[in-house]
């Protein structure tokens, strides 16, 4: 059983998390730490591209002997069909790694994550995230709950594929999409208006007229996502664009962490794909 995502998108985004977890275990080889992988969207385990079937992350993850591989993988996919094909083929192919597969919210499990590190028997432990989702499904205030914790995270953002379509241009946004948005920034009804649109302004006929949406909204939406990422942790790193045949940026995929040696290997897988 196969999920299909994303085409091109998802092996540009796996490379670079793969590039990065190589990295990560160099550096925490040797530290005293107990390392979790965790995974919010994992998928079946393989991705249908074209007509080939690559694995997907928790697979190429799973791989990893040298330098170390992790503690324990925790893989939350809440399609019971993929969670389910997932945890047969890792027990199939990868017996003797310690996982747990579980069919449920991302969200919910990423609050659990968090209740775990912060207790006090666990201040030894550290996570690498993957936060992968096909929309608009994480919260913010699941991603609040990470402050201050010991996990280094990527987040694809749907900046052009979920945020901009929901900013329509002429200020008439449904109340059932504002609510996604102030949802899915964690800001209200009156900062997204302040920052994607202009001023209301009167009529020649004396009468309020909503303010239009401002040009560059992809760029902007980017920038707050990040300053927004910047409240919960002290390091983000510069977007990976991921881009459609028009050239029109539909995710950002971010690096957010709390450690200075871990921006720097981000920024440095990163680079290199810069689009």
């Amino acid at each position: 059983m196969n999920n299909n995502f994303g085409g091109d998108w998802t092996s540009q985004k796996i490379e670079i998390v793969i590039s990065y977890t190589q990295a990560y275990l160099t550096v925490m080889k040797n530290q005293p730490f107990k390392l979790i992988y965790f995974d919010g969207f994992a998928g079946s385990g393989e991705i249908e591209k074209k007509e080939a079937i690559i694995q997907g992350a928790a697979l190429r993850i799973l791989a990893i002997d040298e330098p170390k591989p992790f503690n324990l993988y925790y893989f939350v996919e809440l399609e019971k069909k993929y969670a389910d094909n997932l945890e047969t083929l890792i027990k199939s192919r990868y017996p003797q790694r310690k996982f747990i597969v579980k069919s449920e919210d991302c969200n919910v499990k990423i609050k659990d994550m968090a209740d775990y590190l912060r207790k006090p028997a666990n201040k030894f432990t550290r996570v690498l995230a993957f936060i992968d989702p096909k929309g608009m499904q994480v919260k913010w205030e699941s991603l609040e709950i990470l402050k201050d914790l010991g996990i280094d995270m990527w987040i694809l953002v749907p900046l052009g594929m979920g945020v901009t379509r929901l900013l329509k241009k002429d200020g008439n946004i449904d109340d059932t999409w504002v609510a996604r948005l102030q949802i899915f920034l964690g800001i209200s009804e009156s900062e997204i208006r302040s920052y994607f649109y202009a001023s209301d302004t009167l009529n020649l006929f004396g009468e309020l007229e909503g303010g239009k949406r401002l040009n560059n909204t992809i760029l902007k939406a980017a920038k707050l996502y990040r300053e927004r990422l910047n409240t919960i942790f002290k390091y983000v790193s510069q977007p990976f664009v991921m881009r459609n045949s028009k050239n029109s940026p539909m995710y950002h995929f971010y690096l957010a962490t709390n450690n200075t040696t871990a921006i720097k290997i981000a920024n440095d897988v990163i680079k290199p794909k810069f689009k």
